[in-house]
């Protein structure tokens, strides 16, 4: 009996010493995807480099073994196999295969990540956020003042939080305008445009929407969700004139507005009708909430694009997923109409049937951009007030995933990726 328990722990020693890579898959075999990817930010924190496999059972990481990195998956509930020399040569032998749409990036930089989002609580959530929270990914909170200061340039990666560029304040008068937090909101943002130099909210937003495209230009990384996308784009084609009415900014809005719309300075969308009754729930029609049609929520689902690994990188890391079926949510923007995205925009997710995409992306100058519609991905209809999602009850989230995806494609070995 002795002799057999000697085997069995000389083997088990064995395999450890010769067991020399980490390997975290990211197919049906993981039990928490999202926690997952804050492992891969705390390696990268730790200045250890990481292996992304792309479209290798779902996009996997692998690094080489550390008895910290075991523990570490282990204290985080993340899912992990211990693998050889031999096993890691041929998974790395079958990626390199021209005809296999896979391949092995490396992650080498920890992105310094911002939120833009105003201090204190709001009266809604944002996925962003509760998703860098739960894979204990670190991040700053920035807000107009400090963009406007220049402190932009410290940051790798940018998300916009759900945020009207226009200086509409969310739309939210019609249904809000006698809520506590609306008005609130409101005097605060007219305070913060005085203190700051403005005579409006609006031309305060438009000069912050403008530094944050000068931003992508010179290289930075934005991502943004739900109203804080065609909001940006509108608030930038309505540089040379007044879209907004008189409760949001004491007077009314030009007559021909609509006319004076520049499209050449958006970065997604084009030829958009603007909506203008302050009343109404909506900036233009660029969103396809009102006009998808009766989609019932069991039927509402979004399909990823397949890119190529080796030729197209950067749409590949944006998709990785162990599904290519999303689950879809709606939000204040749910979608985009296909008709009024951009030629060079690049569409990673769709939902054919009703003509709209969710999922988009571009390069602007030496940065890049990403546009995701609907507010939380797992909450179908997310309402003002509504309790925030907990991600514990949601590991496996394949829309989440998406935003986390985009959180550590600034990490990836620039030499790699072709923009």
């Amino acid at each position: 009996m002795k002799k057999k328990l000697l085997i069995i722990l000389l083997i088990f020693l064995t395999g450890h010493i010769y067991a020399t890579h980490i390997l975290i898959p990211m197919d049906e075999e993981q039990k928490n995807h999202l926690k997952a990817y804050g492992i891969a930010y705390w390696i990268l924190q730790n200045n250890i480099e990481v292996n992304w496999l792309l479209n290798y059972r779902g996009g996997s990481f692998e690094v080489q073994y550390s008895k910290d990195i075991e523990d570490e998956c282990h204290v985080r509930g993340v899912s992990f196999e211990v693998v050889g020399d031999a096993q890691i040569g041929i998974i790395f032998s079958k990626i390199a295969q021209p005809e296999i749409n896979m391949d092995k990036v490396k992650l080498e930089k920890v992105p310094k990540i911002a939120v833009y989002a105003p201090d204190g609580n709001q009266p809604w959530d944002d996925a962003v956020t509760l998703v860098l929270t739960y894979a204990e990914i670190p991040y700053d909170r920035i807000y107009d003042e400090e963009i406007i200061k220049g402190e932009l340039s410290k940051y790798d990666w940018l998300h916009l939080h759900h945020e009207d560029f226009t200086g509409q304040y969310g739309r939210f008068y019609g249904a809000y305008r006698n809520a506590t937090w609306y008005i609130e909101n409101q005097k605060e943002a007219e305070a913060e445009a005085q203190k700051l130099g403005f005579e409006k909210v609006s031309k305060m937003k438009l000069f912050v929407a403008k530094r944050i495209k000068e931003y992508v230009f010179n290289g930075g990384f934005l991502f943004a969700m739900c109203s804080a996308t065609d909001s940006y784009d509108i608030a930038l084609s309505a540089e040379n004139t007044d879209i907004c009415e008189s409760m949001f900014d004491g007077d009314n809005a030009e007559h021909d507005c609509q006319k004076k719309l520049d499209f050449s300075k958006t970065l997604a969308f084009k030829d958009f009708t603007l909506i203008k009754n302050p009343f109404e729930y909506e900036f233009s029609d660029i969103d396809a909430t009102r006009s998808r049609g009766r989609i019932k929520e069991s039927e509402d689902y979004f399909t990823l694009f397949d890119f190529s690994a080796k030729w197209d990188p950067i749409p590949t890391m944006l998709c990785q997923n162990h599904t290519k079926i999303v689950k879809g949510f709606m939000g204040q923007t749910t979608s985009f109409k296909k008709s009024l995205i951009k030629s060079n925009v690049l569409i990673m997710g769709e939902l054919k049937s009703a003509k709209e995409a969710r999922y988009i992306h571009s390069v602007f100058g030496k940065g890049t951009w990403t546009f995701y519609g609907g507010h939380d991905p797992e909450d179908y209809r997310h309402y003002v007030g509504d309790p925030k999602t907990e991600l514990r009850l949601h590991p496996n989230s394949p829309g989440y995933r998406l935003i986390l995806n985009n959180i550590l494609f600034p990490a990836a070995k620039k030499k790699k990726l072709k923009t």
